[in-house]
């Protein structure tokens, strides 16, 4: 028998799993194994974290992956040794024939003094649940000016999305109060990744839902009902959403080959990791070619089919079958602007398309079907979803 272990069970872990299974099913390789090992049994659908019912967002591996006969451990990753072919985890030790690094990314939060006792996130789901449990918890205790209020740092896409959700969220929960939702940024502009194009239709809706900006600043201090910004200017706010920077899972540098800025190891056209023998990645943690020019971004836009193609071409690099070559040949944003709807753009110097309503409908489409795996936990649809295609782009008209 040969192992095929896979390492993580995001968008990119879970369909590169899929694919796999669904290789295997093709060529009759009934002598392959295949592992996922993950930190949780479940699949969450990480980039719904900003919204406020999270119910939908977390879905049990055992309904995707058992009726596949793809076989799970519930452990941490702790070290990946591409020389004796194995991985360390808090469960033990686990050999492999091929493995795909699939760990994905996470905020990174830098030594700012108070962040660590006093910052939430929503990087993931049980962050995501800590924080909303946290503005619970300042309900029942006195309604002052820093309990209704949210500093948001980091007007990237989920600061923006995050801080766009919050003043209606507050506004339930602090009736009583006037809510205040400050997004706070080192840039000069909100969303400066998305480009001119979009940049006034973000102001636009930011304004709408009634969210200021402190722009050109960063914070140096947090306490339990204050924030300290670069300028001087103290805020009063007991509650901090840090969503500046992310970086790959650290666990890549353990494959001692170079990676970018972003911690990303480099990766050929069939997913495999440059320079380390019988080892693939795909996500956040991978850098691929997406369509000669550009390289792939951290996004389950890029994640999901980086993951099917890692699955397909894994089996086959091990039983000598073809490979297949990942292009994506199109690229689109959806930001979802909370009540003022969304911004729509397509292409990489993204131009806007769509915007309010009708970007909305996208977005919920994507949001809420779109990204998702088939629920049947039926064998032959998630094989079927499985196949190594890349999607038509969505439409801006949902």
């Amino acid at each position: 028998m040969s192992d095929v272990v896979v390492l993580g069970s995001g968008f990119a872990g879970l369909w590169a799993a899929l694919g796999a299974a669904r290789r295997i099913d093709e060529l009759g390789a009934a002598e392959v194994n295949i592992t996922v090992i993950s930190s949780q049994p479940y699949h969450d659908i990480r980039v719904r974290n900003y919204e406020a019912d999270l119910t939908p967002c977390r879905i049990p591996l055992r309904d995707l992956l058992d009726p596949t006969g793809v076989a799970h451990v519930t452990a941490e990753v702790t070290a990946i040794n591409p020389l004796s072919k194995s991985v360390t985890t808090s469960s033990g030790t686990y050999d492999y024939d091929r493995l795909v690094v699939a760990l994905g990314s996470q905020v990174v939060r830098p030594d700012i003094p108070g962040l660590k006792e006093f910052g939430f996130d929503v990087d993931t789901y049980d962050a995501a649940h800590h924080l909303q449990s946290h503005l619970e918890d300042l309900v029942r205790g006195p309604h002052t000016p820093a309990a209704s209020t949210v500093i948001v740092v980091g007007a990237g896409l989920t600061g923006i999305e995050t801080a766009s959700e919050l003043p209606d969220r507050l506004a339930a929960l602090f009736p009583d109060t006037t809510p205040r939702v400050v997004l706070v940024d080192r840039n000069a502009h909100v969303g400066s990744d998305m480009g001119p194009s979009a940049r006034p239709v973000i102001e636009a809706a930011l304004t709408a839902n009634r969210v200021e900006t402190r722009l050109g600043v960063g914070i140096i201090a947090l306490a339990e009902d204050s924030v300290t910004l670069s300028t001087g200017e103290k805020l009063a706010a007991s509650t901090v959403v840090w969503c500046a920077g992310m970086r790959a899972n650290p666990l890549t540098a353990d494959l001692g080959v170079e990676r970018d800025g972003l911690g990303r190891v480099v990766v050929d056209d069939h997913l495999r990791v440059i320079g380390v023998p019988d080892v693939f990645a795909a996500g956040d943690v991978a850098a691929a070619t997406m369509d000669d020019q550009h390289s792939s971004v951290m996004s389950c836009q890029h994640g999901r089919p980086m993951g099917r193609f890692a699955g397909y071409n894994v089996v086959s690099h091990l039983v000598g079958a073809p490979m297949l070559t990942l292009r994506i040949p199109w690229y689109v944003t959806v930001l979802d602007l909370g009540p003022a709807g969304a911004v729509y753009t397509e292409g990489w110097g993204r131009q806007v398309v769509a915007t309010g309503a009708e970007a909305k409908a996208t977005k919920r489409t994507i949001n809420r079907s779109r990204i998702y795996p088939p629920l049947s936990a039926k064998r032959a649809d998630l094989l079927a979803a499985a196949a190594p295609a890349v999607q038509t782009r969505p439409t801006p008209h949902g």
